[in-house]
């Protein structure tokens, strides 16, 4: 447990806005050279059967559209960058890829096991054929992060609202939640909720800090 807790010598290279360079040099690099996205997303197919091992760590470097594309890197420079400058880049780091790698390998085994169920029932695995991408999984973990760090800090949404962002994370939860199940789109409700969870491993297991009980404190004063 001391070598997984032992921290990093802090230092800063704005590694968020490196992060931010690439996914966006790689959105309009895929989109000019007609590259098939998907052969670097996350799927069964791509994992199982030709061992594209590589899609653990691409799928969350490619994006579906620039509105995909722009929230998250939005998110990720105003949540993650201040995130950074706390913790420091190296652990920033370890905290980004931790979780997004985390949040892909879960759903990728949510879809492989229903897939495999599909078939001892009969019917054809339409989630082997599921393409993950997107870096909206180590996205949501940041949130989480910043509301662990920064537990009375306030966010405003849409500008207007003020929400505390322990609440905010609660809220976001909910509704990710309710989405996995009566949602009809193509967004990965499992992939965000997997998302919180790993970040809040995260703290337990690095950082010896539990979130509930930092946001208690935070609001009993």
């Amino acid at each position: 447990m001391n070598l997984l807790r032992k921290p990093f010598k802090y230092t800063f290279f704005n590694a968020s806005l490196v992060i931010i360079l690439i996914n966006t040099g790689i959105h309009f690099l895929f989109q000019a050279l007609g590259i098939n996205r998907l052969f670097f997303g996350l799927n069964v197919i791509g994992i199982v059967y030709y061992h594209r091992f590589w899609q653990i760590f691409t799928y969350m470097f490619i994006h579906g559209d620039i509105s995909h594309l722009f929230f998250n890197m939005l998110a990720l420079l105003l949540f993650g960058s201040t995130i950074e400058k706390t913790l420091g880049s190296k652990e920033f780091l370890l905290l980004y890829f931790v979780i997004g790698v985390g949040s892909g390998l879960f759903s990728l085994g949510a879809y492989y096991l229903y897939g495999r169920f599909l078939i001892a029932n009969g019917i054809q695995p339409w989630t082997f054929g599921i393409s993950l991408i997107g870096a909206s999984g180590a996205i949501y973990g940041l949130l989480f992060a910043y509301a662990v760090i920064f537990p009375r800090s306030i966010i405003y949404i849409w500008g207007l609202i003020p929400v505390p962002a322990p609440l905010m994370v609660l809220g976001y939860a909910v509704i990710e939640f309710v989405s996995q199940f009566v949602s009809s789109s193509n967004v990965a409700h499992m992939t965000h909720l997997a998302g919180f969870v790993f970040a809040w491993l995260y703290f337990i297991v690095r950082m010896g800090i539990h979130p509930v009980t930092i946001w208690k404190d935070a609001y009993r004063r």
